[in-house]
C-alpha cells in the first residue's frame, strides 16, 4: 500500500512539472512588424523564454531590441509593515532563468547574471495595472558592471506578473512578509 501512495505521488508530481513546463513554454509573443524575437538560449544553462505581447504604456522606446527573455523560476515581493498596514514598495528576491542562463534579480532594483556576473540596476519608468496581481513594468537601467550577458541591457520590462500583491490587513510595524511572485522579465538593448 505505501509504494502504491508512493508511486500516485510521483504521478502527480511529473504531471505537475509537465503542467509548468507547458505554461512556460505556452507564452507567445505577439511582436509588431518592426520587432525582433528574443535570441535562442545559448549554453547548457540557458532556457527559450519567448516575449509576450506588451502593453502600450510600458513598450520599451522605438528601435530597441531584446537581448534575452526570463521566467521567474522563484520568487518573492517582500513588504515592512508601517503604520499597522504592509504598503510602500516591495523589494525583490527572485531566481530567473532564460536565452542567457540564469540572473538573480534583488533589492536596488538590481539584476546580475550568474553565469558571467555581469550585473545592472534600473528605475521604474512606466507601468500597466493588472488585476489581482503586480503591476507589468517598463525600467529604464541607470548604472552597468561587467560586459556580459547583462552589457548591453538598457531597458527590463516585467510581463506576465502574477502575485506578489502586498498583504490586506492589520500587522505590527516593522514585520516583514514576503509575497511570492511570478513574472517573465525581458531586456532590452536601445537602438543602435
Amino acid at each position: 500500500m505505501l509504494s502504491t501512495s508512493r508511486s500516485r505521488v510521483r504521478a502527480l508530481a511529473v504531471i505537475g512539472m509537465a503542467g509548468v513546463v507547458a505554461a512556460i513554454g505556452a507564452v507567445t509573443h505577439q511582436a509588431s512588424a518592426a520587432e525582433v524575437a528574443a535570441p535562442a538560449a545559448v549554453g547548457a544553462d540557458a532556457r527559450r523564454v519567448e516575449i509576450p505581447r506588451i502593453a502600450p504604456a510600458i513598450t520599451p522606446p522605438a528601435g530597441s531590441r531584446p537581448v534575452g527573455a526570463y521566467v521567474v523560476t522563484r520568487g518573492t515581493q517582500t513588504y515592512t509593515c508601517a503604520g499597522g498596514v504592509f504598503t510602500g514598495a516591495s523589494v525583490p528576491e527572485a531566481q530567473l532563468i532564460g536565452t542567457g542562463g540564469r540572473v538573480h534579480h534583488f533589492k536596488g532594483p538590481s539584476w546580475q547574471s550568474q553565469r558571467d556576473n555581469s550585473s545592472i540596476t534600473a528605475k521604474k519608468t512606466a507601468e500597466s495595472p493588472r488585476p489581482g496581481t503586480i503591476p507589468e513594468l517598463l525600467l529604464t537601467v541607470d548604472s552597468h558592471s561587467g560586459a556580459g550577458v547583462l552589457g548591453n541591457v538598457a531597458y527590463i520590462s516585467r510581463l506576465l506578473t502574477s502575485g506578489g500583491v502586498a498583504p490586506a490587513g492589520a500587522c505590527t510595524d516593522g514585520a516583514t512578509a514576503a509575497v511570492p511572485y511570478g513574472a517573465v522579465y525581458v531586456f532590452w538593448a536601445a537602438k543602435r
